[in-house]
């Protein structure tokens, strides 16, 4: 049985669809990330969880209790804001604590709680601090802290790194996932970043104008993509539209030229028009006696991007990206050169499962 059961759950302001049949079953001790672009209603499904809207159809219940329509204060959840939220009259040691002081718990065990937290964030001695003492980086621990001390069952997390630089962000964001592990507290991260969604996650819900598209592991989210919209939105992408010549034989043409995927096109016929994705690392020059999915191409651009170097190449009407691995010996064509590229039958992905056009 799911620990977090959001069923069935829209949302409307006025005649705005804000959410729409949001159903998510959550287990105990997993991060999930809603991940979508701004206006996807990922915020606002995690504020009918933490109590902050009420859902206009469905139901929330966590632990097997119904939470609908109870106020935040009455519910298990811990939540981290974008912005820090801290009490700048308050210290850190007050500001970790206050959730306590609210409820009335002794002093000694404020005191107590306030230094485990401080040790879980490795801010031991910070406690006299002040918030303008510190940094983006830490404000935040301090936030994630404060969150914990209630010892919450689930955990929220709205954006809570977009305000900081990305090398802090990097860092912060694997201490967050090894203190959910190490806590197995179960946990919500919403963000419109999909490198921190696809490195933080257990699961990552995609979502677009206010519905679910994809829910799956980052790698399934990444790798095998259920909607254009998915495709599109997770990861650099190569799109085109190819013509069915053998649906059997799983034949396509694209621009002028055969290339074949792995997927099955059994609902198809020949001559159909269907949208197809390559993701750019899955493409390379091809070797002398390569024969399947071997492309004639044109060098357009090639640009470093530091670890990566980008190569744009020119298909008929088509511009494809290719990405290879940087290294001091690597050697790159000219541009304006004609080559040859290759790709698996895998790469070869039908978004939408090969809907025709």
């Amino acid at each position: 049985m799911a620990f977090l059961d959001i069923n069935n759950v829209s949302k409307k302001f006025g005649k705005t669809n804000a959410v729409n049949n949001f159903n998510l079953q959550i287990a105990k001790g997993e991060l999930v990330s809603f991940l979508g672009p701004s206006g996807c209603g990922k915020t606002t499904t995690l504020r009918m969880v933490a109590g902050f809207e009420i859902p206009t159809e469905g139901n929330i219940v966590i632990d097997g209790q119904d939470m609908t329509n109870k106020p935040p204060n009455q519910r298990p959840v811990g939540m981290v804001f974008q912005a820090y939220a801290l009490f700048p009259n308050m210290t850190v040691a007050g500001n970790i604590g206050f959730g306590m002081k609210i409820q009335k718990k002794p002093q000694d065990e404020i005191e107590e709680r306030v230094k485990e937290m401080l040790d879980l964030i490795h801010m031991p001695g910070f406690g006299p601090r002040y918030p303008h003492q510190l940094s983006g980086g830490q404000q935040q621990r301090v936030a994630l802290a404060r969150a914990l001390a209630l010892r919450p069952q689930v955990l929220l997390l709205d954006e809570p790194l977009s305000a900081l630089d990305a090398k802090i962000r990097v860092a912060l964001r694997a201490e967050i996932r090894a203190i959910q592990q190490k806590l197995a507290i179960t946990a919500i991260y919403v963000t419109h970043d999909q490198e921190e969604a696809l490195s933080i996650s257990d699961r990552v819900v995609v979502m677009n104008n206010g519905f679910m598209e994809q829910v799956g592991p980052p790698f399934e989210i990444y790798n095998f993509p259920k909607t254009e919209f998915v495709a599109q939105f997770v990861g650099t992408l190569n799109g085109a539209k190819a013509e069915v010549i053998d649906p059997a034989a799983r034949l396509l043409k694209l621009d002028s030229q055969k290339i074949q995927t792995s997927q099955n096109m059994d609902h198809l016929k020949s001559g159909d028009i269907v949208t197809i994705a390559i993701r750019p690392e899955r493409i390379s020059f091809a070797s002398e006696g390569m024969k399947t999915n071997v492309l004639d191409v044109k060098v357009d651009t090639i640009t470093f991007l530091g670890s990566i170097v980008r190569i744009q190449v020119l298909l008929g009407q088509f511009t494809f990206f290719m990405d290879t691995f940087n290294n001091p010996y690597l050697e790159l064509p000219k541009i304006g050169e004609e080559v040859k590229i290759t790709f698996s039958n895998e790469a070869v992905l039908l978004p939408n499962g090969g809907k025709r056009e």
